[in-house]
């Protein structure tokens, strides 16, 4: 028996899932940030830009002569940064001189050490500083909180079956998602301030808090 256009449109439509609830669920948690970050720079003025980027060069290389003479792996790392060099103008729209900056990067786990690094320094001046949460500890934070997480969906999921007279659920899918909540900052101010106060002296720190967040977000089938 041949079926008509209308019955074969009809047999073709997906089946419309019923009881069907969409539900999220998350988990955190507030812990210290152990992994500072600081970030010195120095500019420099001159006629050529040749004589400009020679006196950026002795700055860093002096710097990170300092600075690598105590580095250790995840405790005190140094990196450079940018390095740009333009030229400034007179007022007759030509090229009166050169001016550049440089920057270098200490971080790492060890707040004292990159502190105490970086108030030695003499040829460069502390610009920028900030704590964050280094990526081991957020990693090792991530599946605490992602089990939390998800225990909350479990427990959000059977008080919503129950809720509407059902006897439990089965998951259709789920989605996990993790990101770190916004940090505190540190003022960039204490840092400078501190390093034309005193020389060969600790750059002033305090460390904020971080916060790890898991969502688990999905839909489950009532039953």
């Amino acid at each position: 028996m041949a079926l008509g256009a209308p019955a074969l449109a009809q047999a073709a439509q997906p089946e419309v899932p019923a009881n069907v609830v969409s539900l999220s669920a998350s988990g955190h948690l507030e812990v210290p940030q152990d992994w500072l970050t600081v970030m010195l720079s120095t500019t420099k003025e001159g006629a050529d830009a040749a004589t400009v980027q020679n006196q950026l060069k002795q700055a860093v290389d002096a710097a990170l002569a300092t600075a690598q003479a105590q580095a250790r792996p995840q405790q005190l790392e140094v990196r450079t940064g940018n390095l740009r060099l333009y030229p400034r103008y007179g007022s007759n729209g030509r090229i009166s001189g050169w001016q550049g900056q440089a920057e270098l990067v200490l971080e790492g786990r060890d707040v004292a050490r990159v502190s105490e690094v970086a108030g030695r320094i003499q040829t460069m001046s502390v610009s920028n500083m900030g704590f964050s949460l280094s990526r081991d500890a957020r990693l090792a934070l991530e599946s605490q909180v992602q089990a939390q997480a998800i225990e909350r969906f479990r427990a959000r999921a059977a008080e919503v079956a129950k809720g509407f007279g059902f006897s439990g659920y089965t998951l259709r899918e789920v989605s996990v998602s993790s990101a770190d909540m916004p940090e505190r900052p540190v003022p960039r101010m204490m840092a400078m301030e501190a390093k034309a106060a005193a020389a060969d002296m600790p750059v002033p720190t305090a460390a904020g808090t971080a916060t790890v967040s898991v969502t688990v977000s999905g839909s489950v089938q009532l039953r």
